[in-house]
């Protein structure tokens, strides 16, 4: 058909919602599929949080907000950054936007030119690739050690002079793995070296198991040369409500705005206030759900173990990384189709032989998926 876009022809559909879809479809035809393909929490938004949405639907904050966001949330945003990430935010450094890939696709738009390259650290999640597409940059692959998923001399060889932007992932989306100081002052030095920006995607910060991670942008001079990407879905069981954040120089967040403006407008009005009850509310609904998330990372890593499969290391996130060798295309359709397992292979994220099991479900069903998984 004449008239439509190549360059969104060219970009691959997300296989992770690929996956869910199949397995709904499954589901429907009346089969018992268990669903571990998905990065979503399974617990409810915290009851303050809805609250605070109903009472500003109730009170009338149904109309239009300033496209970088309500001045409470970019500034509980700014508090948030200030306090906990070891580096200073301004309240105008701040944009909210729809979902944490809003603010990754505006990031890429506000900085990179045609022809400029992004650089993904695999395996990196399935968006960013796509992300960088639309904005127009060519997109290069570095492979971490599989090893360690640790960052090491080998980053100087991915660039060259049309090299823009590194993206970061510490808790990574899909292996689980934390950034050590050794990686990250690596990357550092070379976006100061070679005048690069970092993105650092840091959604899921709140989920880490024994370990401390650290913000890019917390190291000496990086304040300025990077994009710290957070939200609200992960941490605190929002994803429906669709609010992330980005935190960057304010030129870059003067670039991204206009993006909002003549895309999205803002974030829902009242839902940003739900977001404000969420950083200045109560912790505690966030500790239990990362206390929930890490007994089963404790029942999944050696369960896999006891199977022959060896894992990466789940030191955050919600996810087991599992090498299975091989045809991992092969094996997710087998897990699917046989043990009616929806998991996400792992070439999605760019390191085949590797699957990805979302352990945001409860025990039981991971145990009933284990045991599946164990007859084939």
């Amino acid at each position: 058909m004449r008239g439509l876009s190549e360059k969104i022809g060219a970009i691959a559909p997300s296989a992770t919602i690929e996956i869910s879809n199949a397995a709904k479809r499954m589901a429907k035809e009346g089969i018992d599929v268990i669903g571990l393909s998905i990065g979503e929490p399974d617990f409810d938004t915290p009851e303050h949080i809805k609250e605070a949405c109903i009472n500003a639907l109730r009170r009338g904050e149904t109309h239009y907000a300033p496209s970088a966001g309500i001045p409470e949330l970019t500034g509980a945003i700014a508090e948030k950054i200030t306090r906990e990430n070891g580096f200073f935010a301004a309240q105008d450094e701040v944009i909210v936007t729809c979902g944490a890939k809003d603010a990754i696709y505006e990031a890429m738009e506000a900085v990179v030119n045609p022809e400029d390259e992004v650089l993904l650290l695999d395996p990196s999640w399935v968006s960013y690739a796509p992300c960088a597409q639309i904005a127009g940059a060519r997109v290069r692959h570095h492979a971490l050690d599989t090893a360690t998923f640790q960052v090491d001399d080998t980053l100087l060889e991915a660039i060259n002079s049309r090299t823009r932007m590194i993206v970061v992932n510490s808790p990574s989306n899909p292996s689980g793995a934390v950034l050590d100081a050794d990686s990250l002052g690596l990357i550092a030095d070379v976006c100061r070296d070679h005048d690069l920006f970092a993105l650092s995607d840091e959604i899921y910060e709140k989920l880490v198991y024994g370990k401390s991670p650290v913000s890019v942008a917390s190291l000496p001079d990086m304040a300025e040369r990077t994009i710290t990407v957070n939200g609200f879905s992960k941490a605190y069981a929002m994803t429906g409500w669709r609010l992330g954040y980005a935190v960057a120089p304010r030129p870059v967040i003067r670039r991204m705005e206009k993006v909002q403006q003549h895309t999205i407008s803002h974030p829902t009005t009242f839902a940003m206030f739900g977001a404000v009850a969420a950083l200045r509310g109560s912790q505690d609904c966030v500790e239990d759900m990362r206390r929930e998330f890490e007994r089963r990372r404790d029942y999944i890593i050696p369960a896999f173990a006891d199977l022959g499969y060896a894992t990466a290391p789940a030191d955050g996130a919600f996810y087991a990384y599992v090498n299975v060798g091989g045809d991992d295309m092969a094996t997710a359709r087998s897990w699917l189709e046989d043990a009616h397992v929806a998991v996400t292979p792992g070439t999605a994220f760019g390191t085949p032989g590797w699957l990805r099991v979302s352990y945001a479900t409860s025990i039981e069903n991971l145990e009933e998926a284990i045991s599946r998984i164990s007859t084939l």
